[in-house]
């Protein structure tokens, strides 16, 4: 769970920051903080892509939610992130969900968009101290 923890928290680092304002990009990583992790494995599913013994790729389904998908800075343009959604959207078609959920960041909604995905709503989050996190 460690390195799965480190991906997501290196690739919020790189792909976040200047995106969002800090407040913003610590509440990605306490979303997604050890603890948060080991809680979605337990009533869904988490898939990772190895390579050379280290995860490059990650995403998680909770009922017809999918969530954490993330792709190391270094390995994304390379159809990781397309492997993991196409196995996820399988996955929650077998399980008898016609619809999939998802909330996406700024940095990652052409990506779902080239996926087929529409927005249907643009959310804000106060993050405190006159922050915000646009999804």
């Amino acid at each position: 769970m460690v390195s799965l923890h480190r991906i997501i928290h290196d690739t919020v680092d790189a792909s976040y920051s200047g995106v969002y304002p800090d407040r913003a990009v610590q509440f990605f990583k306490e979303y997604h903080s050890q603890k948060r992790i080991m809680e979605r494995s337990q009533p869904g599913e988490i898939l990772v892509i190895e390579r050379d013994g280290s995860i490059v790729a990650t995403g998680a389904l909770v009922g017809n939610e999918i969530l954490g998908v993330f792709v190391k800075p270094e390995d994304q343009g390379q159809g990781l992130g397309k492997r993991i959604m196409s196995e996820l959207e399988a996955r929650a078609k077998s399980k008898g969900f016609s619809e999939i959920v998802l909330s996406v960041s700024l940095p990652s909604r052409s990506f779902y968009e080239t996926l087929g995905y529409e927005v249907l709503e643009a959310c804000l989050l106060d993050v405190g101290e006159g922050q915000h996190l646009n999804y």
